[in-house]
Parts: structure tokens; sequence; C-alpha cells
């Protein structure tokens, strides 16, 4: 079984790949384009198996009224079947009217069947499978009861913890399996799947060694999980050596790296001990003054801060970026994002359109003077108003999360500053 999400969300397409039990892939068209996300899926695919593509959103929902770049689109340009999760919660009939709805706004959406979710119990079972069955025609794939959705995966800010924050994620898998169990016809299922259209074998992209000898840290704990598996295995797939790295573990950082990547998470929760970690936490300053190209979304614009303040304290960070950041009941970006790269920097030329997204309650805080940035926002909230990508020397840290198939000259950006790195630290005159 292969799984993906729909969309740029990273927490979802952890729980996938923890179900799955192999890296999710984000299929976004707005990111990428309607072509790269269908070879995309092509290219992961399990052939012959079953693959599930998570929607996001209700069916037809895109970026505007016409539902531009929806799950709806989306199932069309692979020619997928869909199955509806129709959430059943003190509904019957009009469970009917939704899914003969989505029926007709679209007939060349394929809807095959129905799983009916949050139901009460046989009664309201019985008149559902009824309405929905001689109503729309479409069989009932699944029957799940109502459910504390807290008890199988809490929420929080951003939504759900991730996968390597979960209080009992060894009960986790009995738990999801008594709740499906004897309640999803997975035949029926299967057969749905195996209706869908053979795509044809993706091309390999050509790979270029223009990495090989370097070596990219990459901060990779409960408090930073946020990386798209394609990034990584870009820089990989240039021939770099991937490292990753504990933030957690207080360690100094290794000091033969030529490049350190930090992605998003979740600091605020980990405040109190990452702030703990001083010799992590000085190394990472005296790495950032040294020139080592750091490119940091998010949660790593956090780390690189002052401070992080939440829930009225205050946890100081490594203090490469002159400003303190500070986490707010709602969110202060939620969306995707559109850069316009204006100013000078160690990560991408000028005149080059970023297209991101970003979602997070943290914001800088007011005060002081802005720090030198490198985009102006043309869509999205950015570190400041109209601005994002904030640049300290060889550091580059946004609130916009970039998908390398979105952004091909990101992974060549990374490593072309790296090589400026290691040019310089064996220059003549130079400490190695």
């Amino acid at each position: 079984m292969r799984a993906f999400k729909k969309g740029p969300d990273y927490i979802d397409a952890a729980w996938l790949s923890w179900a799955s039990g192999a890296p999710a892939r984000n299929l976004d068209t707005w990111l990428m384009g309607f072509p790269t996300a269908v070879a995309s899926f092509a290219r992961h695919a399990l052939p012959g198996g079953l693959n599930i593509v998570e929607g996001n959103r209700g069916l037809y929902d895109g970026v505007d009224p016409e539902g531009t770049h929806s799950t709806a689109e989306l199932a069309k340009a692979l020619g997928s079947p869909v199955i509806l999760v129709v959430n059943a919660t003190k509904v019957t009939r009009t469970a009917a009217a939704c899914v003969l709805g989505c029926q007709r706004l679209d007939p060349e959406v394929r809807i095959a069947g129905v799983v009916l979710n949050q139901v009460a119990g046989s009664r309201h079972e019985r008149v559902l499978r009824e309405a929905v069955e001689s109503v729309c025609g479409l069989p009932i794939l699944g029957v799940l009861p109502r459910a504390q959705s807290e008890a199988l995966l809490p929420g929080r800010h951003l939504g759900l913890v991730t996968p390597q924050e979960h209080p009992r994620i060894e009960e986790l898998t009995q738990n999801v399996l008594g709740l499906v169990e004897g309640r999803l016809d997975f035949e029926r299922i299967r057969a749905v799947a195996l209706r869908a259209p053979a795509l044809g074998q993706a091309e390999a992209c050509p790979t270029a060694l223009y990495g090989q000898g370097l070596k990219v840290g990459y901060l990779r704990d409960s408090a930073f999980t946020f990386y798209y598996p394609e990034n990584l295995e870009a820089l990989e797939g240039a021939g770099a050596e991937l490292a990753p790295l504990p933030a957690l573990s207080g360690s100094a950082l290794p000091g033969d790296l030529d490049a350190l990547y930090i992605g998003g998470g979740f600091p605020e929760t980990h405040g109190a001990a990452l702030s703990a970690r001083t010799i992590f936490l000085e190394s990472l300053k005296q790495c950032a003054q040294s020139g080592l190209p750091i490119y940091a979304e998010c949660g790593g614009l956090m780390l690189l801060s002052r401070a992080i303040r939440w829930e009225g304290r205050r946890y100081p960070m490594a203090g490469v970026l002159p400003f303190e950041v500070e986490v707010c009941p709602s969110p202060q970006g939620h969306g995707y994002t559109l850069l316009s790269v204006d100013q000078a920097n160690p990560f991408f030329p000028v005149g080059l359109t970023l297209r991101g997204h970003e979602f997070h309650y943290s914001r800088v805080a007011s005060g002081g003077e802005m720090p030198v940035t490198a985009c102006a926002v043309q869509r999205g909230a950015g570190c400041y108003p109209g601005r994002d990508g904030v640049v300290a020397g060889s550091v580059w840290a946004s609130y916009t999360h970039l998908h390398v198939l979105a952004t091909p000259e990101w992974a060549p950006g990374v490593l072309g500053a790296a090589w400026r790195f290691r040019g310089q630290k064996h220059a003549p005159g130079r400490g190695v």
C-alpha cells in the first residue's frame, strides 16, 4: 500500500506514512502543477497495489469559487475513482442529498462509493444506508461508529499531534484496528481501486551529482519533523551526504557540515527542553556567525530567534536572528504563499518567484528595526507586512515552506551555498 496527501499538509502526510509504512507524498497542483503532481503519483505508486490519496477540505473546495485545484480536479487528473467519507452526525436522508449533490456537480468525477462516519447505532445505519443507496445508487463501503477523535489522535494548534509526539503510539495500532475491524469492506474498496486506469511509468528525473562531497545536516527529532521526502531526496540525489541531527540531544553541531537545513515543527511545545540545551544553541549561533549556510522554515525561524514566548513563558533560543517570536491563540498565517525574490541572499537569484505555503500561530514580536528580508510577499502573511525571507549573513529564515517539485531551484540553491562555504573554509589564510 502507498498513501498520498492532496495539498501541502505535513502532519496528515506523517500519519499516512505511519499507517502505510512508507513515505507519503504530497500532491499539490497549485504548488507543482497538474503534470508534476500526476508524474509524482506515477513515480511513487505501488504497481498493482492499493494506492490511496487522502483529499483535503470538501471534495470540490479549491482556491476559488470554481474549485480550481480541488480534490475533485486532482482525482480527474489521475483518473481516480472517489470514495466519499460522509460525516453522518445527526443526519439521515440529508446525507443522501449531500452525496447526490457531489455526484451531479461534476459528472466527470467518478464517485464509486460511500463510507458513513460517526454513525450512532444500527437504526441510524439502516436509514442512512437505505437513503444513500436508493437515492444515489452508490454502494456503502463502510460504516464507522461514533468515536472520540481525541482518544485516537489528539489535536492541538496546527491540528493533530505528530506521530513522534503521540503519547500512546504503541496502543494506537490496536485502537485503529479495533475501530475499523468488520466495518470496512476492504474487498470492495480494493475492487474500486483496481478500476483506476494505469498511468504508465513516470520517467526518472536525470540527476547531476553537483553535491558530491558535501555534507548537509538537518534537525530531525520530535521538535522538528516537517520535511518533504522529496526535498531530502533531492539533496541526496545530487550526491550530498545527509546527516540527521537531534536538536533535543543538546550536543554541539558537527564541525564538518557544509550546510544546515532546519524544517518546521513544534519548537514551542519543546521550548523548555530546547532552551536548556545551551551547548547546542551556542554551537548553532557560532556556526551561523562562521558563515555556515542555514536554510530555516517556520519552526526553524523560531529556533534561530532570540526567544519564543508562549503561554506566559519566555524560552531563550539561539539568538541568530535579531527578534523574538510569540505564539498566539489563532493562526497568524495560513494558506498558499507567493514570494518574489527582490534582494540578494545566499540561496535564490533575484527575480525568482517562489510558490509555497504557510501555517503558523507564531509571529515576529513587534519592536526593533526590521532586519534584511529577501522577498516581497504577493500572497500570504510572511514575517513582516509584505515581506518574508529574513537574511542574516548566510542564514535564510522564512515562514514559507517550499517543496522542491514546486521550486526546483531549492536544492541547487542550498548546495550552491554549501560549495561557497566550503571554498571559504579552505581559502588561504582560513582555518579548516
